[in-house]
């Protein structure tokens, strides 16, 4: 088993969660997308995060779909699931039961009916003592879609009390300026050096995060490529390289990022790519217009001549 630890860097995908026109899990398609991402270069897979259409699984979809990754991957790739729930019997469930499966580490975000700084800072004390000390796992900063706004500081705290939290899943925006203030506490020996991916939309940000001093990206995008020649680019201290290829998929990615919209925009793409049989998204979830498949074949052949000036 690749178990995460803080010098985690890359870009861990975010993967979508293949079904069948009828709704059912598509087992053949989650093997062929594993094999599209690990062909395209990814370091990392992350299941069962928002975009993976997580709280739609039943425990045994979730269970068998994390299995079916792992099985897939045989170790080559980390794989980090997603474990937010909430109570902590659920996530001390799916916890235990995946990392029995073999996998990485997992996810956590603050569930929305935290207020305060110090019930921020005592919940996550609980998620470390539930999960163990075996267990690495992942905090995820998302207040977008858990209403729960974590500063630098709140963070910089759990991170100190939590010696099993490797990694941080920076998703805030605007962040840059936060993901300026852990780099110096870290570099201070305030705190523990810890990876950083970043995961605001697509990598919507992904140059100026690397900059600022992210390790990478966690997020999701139909072309995962884009992120990691991006992330690849900028390491070798390439960063007009980085900015060039980012600027050529941005439109596609800025579009796959629409609220509400999006998760139907990326299967779609999958689809189109052979990555996936079906673009089926549970309800409650988005279906896609004539105009709007028109918009993205227009993108993206757009996305393709800039690619081709770029070779």
């Amino acid at each position: 088993m690749n178990q995460l630890d803080a010098s985690a860097k890359g870009v861990y995908l975010i993967t979508v969660t293949p079904f069948t026109d009828t709704g059912a899990l598509d087992l053949a398609s989650t093997d062929r997308m594993v094999d599209f991402l690990l062909e395209k270069g990814v370091t990392g897979l992350t299941v069962l995060g928002i975009m993976g259409e997580a709280t739609k699984l039943t425990m045994a979809e979730s269970r068998s779909y994390v299995q079916r990754v792992l099985a897939r991957v045989q170790g080559r790739v980390p794989v980090v699931v997603g474990a937010s729930a909430a109570g902590f019997a659920p996530m001390k469930e799916l916890t235990d039961s995946v990392m029995d499966l073999g996998a990485s580490g997992v996810m956590v975000a603050p569930p929305p009916t935290l207020r305060t700084d110090d019930q921020i800072v005592s919940y996550f004390q609980m998620v470390d003592e539930t999960l163990g000390a075996q267990v690495p796992w992942v905090l995820q900063d998302h207040p977008v879609s858990t209403g729960v706004q974590m500063t630098a500081s709140v963070i910089l705290r759990i991170l100190k009390n939590s010696p099993t939290c490797v990694m941080l899943k920076h998703e805030d925006w605007p962040g840059l300026a936060k993901l300026s203030a852990y780099r110096a506490a870290s570099d201070k020996g305030e705190v523990k050096r810890f990876s950083i991916l970043c995961g605001n939309g697509g990598g919507l940000f992904l140059p100026e995060e690397l900059t600022r001093g992210a390790d990478g990206a966690m997020t999701g995008f139909a072309y995962p490529e884009m992120m990691v020649d991006v992330v690849s680019a900028h390491a070798r201290g390439e960063r007009a390289r980085a900015h060039d290829l980012f600027d050529a998929y941005l439109p596609l990615a800025r579009y796959e990022q629409q609220a509400g919209v999006g998760l139907a925009v990326r299967k779609f793409l999958f689809k189109q790519r052979g990555v996936i049989a079906s673009d089926f998204v549970r309800k409650p979830g988005p279906k896609l217009s004539a105009q709007d498949v028109a918009d993205i074949r227009f993108l993206v052949q757009r996305q393709e001549g800039r690619l081709r000036e770029l070779a």
